[in-house]
């Protein structure tokens, strides 16, 4: 932020320590939190900001979420916070529950969202990983932006390594869990792993090299030391669920 504005931008930075941010996802989040404000949901597409009155709190609501279902990220001020969670919870008469950290994230692996500080680091970039459309068209065109040289260059050349998403065999691979190819060389790496319940297989996410990327690709994961067969699949690995208004 600080190179930005040397360079003639204008951004500010402010931390909300006085709000809590609620996360309520999947299929009963719209009519579940319908009931609490006047606010019409179903005009509301994915990735939509709206400032609401939510059960009599002033909230920052957005249609969006880690999850790759439907859903809200509700920012709530930090003294409604809990009663907000008990109100959404008493609303759905039981449908709604709390969750942990668990759940989240092997929902967001099986939709093939990235997690910052494994999938996505200060060294990976957009193109790396897989995230070109997260870069404007007309930042494409004109350039200028940091990292520019380095991004341009990856989009006209492509890049020498590239996310992917891979079923395996054996134990689920977790986290620097090397990736070698059948005749044992070092082709990559993973980056997130786990078991999905939702396809009951296990599923991962990492880098490999340019043209070992696409789908049907096979080769081996090392999990504890053992080489277990892994292939490239497409993700998301569970189809994502965003909403669109008809």
């Amino acid at each position: 932020m600080e190179a930005f504005n040397k360079k003639g931008g204008d951004v500010k930075w402010h931390v909300h320590d006085e709000r809590s941010l609620l996360a309520l996802q999947g299929p009963l989040a719209a009519p579940t939190l319908q009931l609490l404000t006047k606010e019409d949901l179903s005009k509301m597409y994915f990735s939509d900001f709206k400032m609401i009155d939510i059960n009599g709190y002033a909230c920052f609501l957005t249609r969006t979420g880690y999850t790759g279902e439907d859903g809200f990220e509700i920012s709530v001020p930090s003294e409604n916070a809990v009663d907000l969670a008990k109100a959404l919870l008493e609303k759905s008469e039981g449908k709604v529950r709390l969750t942990g950290l668990g759940a989240r994230d092997s929902l967001r692996l099986e939709a093939g969202l990235c997690l910052y500080g494994n999938d996505m680091e200060q060294h990976i970039t957009p193109v790396e990983a897989g995230l070109s459309w997260a870069i404007g068209k007309r930042r494409k065109a004109e350039g200028g932006f940091l990292g520019a040289d380095v991004i341009l260059k990856q989009l006209q050349e492509g890049p020498k390594i590239r996310r992917v998403g891979l079923l395996s065999q054996g134990p689920p691979p977790r986290s620097h869990s090397e990736i070698v190819s059948n005749s044992g060389e070092n082709i990559g790496e993973v980056t997130s792993g786990g078991f999905s319940p939702c396809l009951k297989k296990n599923i991962a996410m990492g880098y490999v090299k340019s043209g070992l990327h696409k789908a049907g690709t096979e080769f081996k994961v090392v999990v504890r030391g053992k080489s277990y067969d892994a292939v490239v699949t497409k993700m998301p690995f569970v189809p994502t669920k965003y909403y669109k208004p008809s």
